[in-house]
């Protein structure tokens, strides 16, 4: 297990329209936790501006714009992020893009996107793939790690074989974390859902948090709710 603080393995998704609504939630939750992503929708609305507010403020950042294009053009995207404060950057998980991306970083760590968390495996079927969602997951880490990536991105119920098969150099960081109770409830557009505590547990390292935080009526109740799974997680 890495050694990495409670206060840094959640990671807030700051999936809102404005900086303004942003900040205000850094500003409340900035106590308890240091790890912030932002996503293609903040991203658009304010460009660099809120990634340098962040950095300014001592806080890792996720940047997460899951780069996607022909591998020239993801080498001089990744080149703008260097310096300014990224911690990870995320990348679409095939081959050439993943090399184009190792090229050009300097101080960020890299993490390739397997299969989204609102994949499911009727989603699959219906592309003609007959594989299953874990083999997938499984076969894009593998080669990820072989090339060099950092990490990847995936649900927490393909991260123990992930974990088991790969060890412990690779990063995994797994979205759609759910507050244990009421788990059928909220499901929204995630397929793939986990609690914070079995995330860990199955061998996850950084767990990315959106709406169970940033539409709670408290939303620094819920992180303490989850960093004390977490916590008994790491116990274990």
């Amino acid at each position: 297990m890495k050694d990495i603080p409670v206060e840094d393995r959640i990671i807030l998704a700051l999936d809102v329209e404005s900086s303004k609504q942003a900040k205000e939630l850094v500003k409340k939750t900035e106590s308890q936790i240091n790890f912030y992503k932002v996503g293609l929708q903040l991203f658009m609305a304010g460009w660099f501006e809120i990634i340098d507010w962040l950095a300014a403020r001592g806080h890792k950042i996720m940047l997460d714009l899951k780069f996607f294009d022909i591998p020239e053009t993801v080498k001089l995207a990744v080149a703008q992020l260097n310096n300014r404060g990224v911690t990870f950057a995320t990348i679409h998980g095939n081959d050439p893009i993943i090399r184009a991306a190792l090229e050009a970083r300097e101080d960020i760590a890299l993490l390739a996107v397997t299969v989204l968390t609102s994949f499911g495996q009727e989603d699959m079927q219906a592309m003609g793939m007959k594989q299953s969602i874990e083999d997938l997951v499984y076969f894009r880490a593998r080669r990820a790690l072989e090339l060099g990536c950092d990490g990847v991105v995936s649900s927490g119920l393909e991260a123990k074989r992930l974990r088991d098969r790969l060890g412990s150099k690779l990063l995994i960081v797994t979205p759609g974390i759910r507050p244990g109770a009421n788990m059928d409830e909220q499901l929204d557009d995630q397929q793939r859902i986990v609690t914070a505590g079995r995330a860990i547990t199955e061998g996850a390292d950084y767990l990315v948090v959106g709406r169970p935080i940033t539409r709670a009526v408290d939303p620094v109740a819920v992180i303490n709710l989850m960093q004390q799974e977490i916590r008994q997680a790491l116990a274990v």
